[in-house]
């Protein structure tokens, strides 16, 4: 079988205005980005009045062995529309830094892709060189502030917005700025994040439209005064260049499966750093376009899934009709102690080890009321007693369960895995979320670091204890909680895999994002801004002389 790559270039793709009509979208609200691609206008747009059926879809924690989440979530959509259902996909747009680093693109695998792959990789529809270009302006308008002679009486070492850059480049996380002349600014200790773990890119994927993006980003703190006053974006005065520089970003963009179907790939937060949900725009607009709307969460349930529950339904007034959880039996023999050159051996009492994975996650929804199912995704090495032992567990332990095969057979490897999702969707729920966000910042992160990690407790540096009563005081002690921490663990240490027990939350330190509208909390040795491997995938890549692509994951 031939690898991603190869399979997306040898798809015959739609020209996206027929992909459009199959959701009922006008040619006014198309603005072409070539033939196969479009961002549209949804103000222009003509939608039904009942929202569509929303289903989200995430995954255990990830191994090196892969679960195949995004490849799970498009064989869905694509099996929703093989049994003749309107159905849309919402996904995230990909950061270049994982595909020129370690863990590659984002349109999924093998028959269940979204093209153009190469484009929706690499620039797509300049999306995240808007949000970097945003981000960078009020950085470069804060330290013209300081050097123009400092009218907002800004304290230099009190900064805490920091330039961003869609990259992997671990030497940005710590650097000086304006060295060596006067006329250069003012020196001053700085650092890169990357792109997608901006408060740009959050506000753009929680944002209803273009003015309530300008009226977030306003509130976003960049500075404190030598009195310790916040000083915001529009202290600055430029949350009208951010909006210019925003607008076209703010429209979803309009791709296609391999098989088709219509798809908004609109925004990118990393998970394990930001809040990892693709915009409220895209997902809303979807709702209204049709009868089924299938978006993922990054990395596993304690991250992605989380964050979408408590942070994107709470601020879009979302109510997900079920939940998929994608599991792989060798992942789940690497969470049961298997090394990863061991995995293709069958190891039946390894997998049923590592399920204890898959049942912290299985009972984390459940604590949010909606129901769920068990979405096994193939691998072609899988053992029949492997499989037959997993649907077993999930069998005795009356949990829904469905095979799924959309890497090697697109939709009808999923249609099984589209038609128990549909009947579930019929049942009512009482969604509910984790935590009351009136409660105290404490409360909300004890709240998910037992319920979701299955912490036995939660530290807190003196830093963090300082910046919990500072926020507090200034008012942001009851916004949502995110979570920056490693997606490897359900603990905030990446070594620990499995389900470990008795263990202790360590956050570090503590952010606000106040136009995006939630306190974030780094726990561990999470870092904003990652590293290359030793191998980058970049170094396999490149262009052949027929000027065709390869090495793109």
């Amino acid at each position: 079988m031939n690898n991603d790559l190869k399979i997306a270039q040898a798809n015959t793709m739609e020209t996206i205005d027929k992909i459009a009509q199959k959701v009922n979208i006008c040619d006014e609200a198309l603005e072409m980005y070539g033939k196969y691609k479009a961002k549209v206008d949804v103000t222009k747009l003509k939608t039904k009045g009942k929202d569509g059926k929303l289903i989200l879809v995430t995954a255990i924690n990830p191994t090196k062995a892969g679960e195949g989440k995004s490849t799970t979530t498009i064989g869905l959509i694509d099996g929703l529309a093989a049994l003749g259902q309107n159905v849309m996909g919402c996904l995230r747009e990909p950061s270049l830094g994982p595909v020129f680093g370690l863990k590659g693109g984002a349109t999924g695998g093998g028959y269940s892709q979204v093209v153009p792959m190469e484009d929706i990789n690499l620039h797509f529809t300049g999306d995240m060189h808007a949000i970097t270009t945003a981000n960078n302006l009020v950085a470069a308008c804060l330290d013209n502030s300081i050097y123009q002679g400092n009218p907002l009486n800004i304290d230099p070492t009190k900064v805490v917005w920091k330039r961003c850059l869609d990259m992997n480049d671990r030497t940005l996380r710590s650097i000086t700025i304006a060295q060596d002349k006067k006329t250069n600014g003012v020196e001053r200790k700085d650092g890169f994040v990357i792109t997608v773990a901006t408060e740009i890119m959050a506000i753009l994927c929680l944002s209803k439209d273009l003015k309530d993006f300008e009226e977030k980003v306003s509130k976003c703190i960049v500075a404190y005064t030598y009195d310790d006053k916040p000083v915001t974006i529009a202290d600055l005065e430029v949350q009208g260049a951010l909006a210019v520089v925003m607008k076209e970003a703010l429209k979803p963009n309009l791709v296609q499966t391999l098989e088709k179907t219509p798809v908004f790939i609109h925004g990118g937060p990393f998970a394990n750093i930001a809040h990892g949900c693709n915009s409220i725009i895209a997902t809303k607009t979807a709702l209204k376009l049709a009868d089924y709307v299938v978006t993922e969460a990054g990395f596993g349930a304690d991250l992605g899934a989380e964050k979408f529950l408590d942070i994107k339904c709470r601020k879009a007034g979302l109510k997900p009709s079920c939940v998929v959880i994608v599991a792989t039996v060798r992942a789940l023999k690497m969470h049961g102690g298997v090394e990863s050159d061991k995995l293709a051996e069958e190891n039946v009492e390894a997998m049923l080890k590592g399920v204890s994975n898959l049942a912290k996650h299985i009972d984390s929804i459940a604590q949010y009321h909606v129901p769920y199912v068990v979405a096994i995704n193939k691998f072609a090495k899988d053992t029949k007693a492997e499989v037959d032992a997993l649907l077993n567990w999930c069998h005795e332990n009356n949990i829904p369960v469905e095979q799924a095969d959309g890497w090697a057979n697109g939709s009808k490897g999923t249609v099984d895995l589209a038609k128990k999702v549909m009947e579930i969707c019929e049942k009512d729920n009482d969604f509910t979320y984790l935590y009351d966000e009136n409660d105290t910042i404490e409360n909300k992160v004890m709240a998910i670091a037992t319920k979701i990690y299955g912490a036995a407790a939660v530290e807190y540096s003196d830093q963090a204890k300082e910046k919990i009563k500072k926020f507090t005081d200034l008012g942001y002690g009851k916004l949502p909680i995110c979570m920056a921490k490693t997606p490897l663990s359900l603990s905030d240490d990446a070594k620990i895999q499995g389900c470990p027990t008795g263990f202790t939350i360590h956050v570090n330190d503590i952010n606000v994002s106040a136009g995006a509208g939630f306190v974030v909390c780094y726990l561990g040795a999470i870092m904003t801004m990652p590293g290359l491997p030793k191998h980058p995938a970049a170094l396999d890549m490149g262009v052949d002389e027929n000027g065709v692509s390869y090495g793109i994951f």
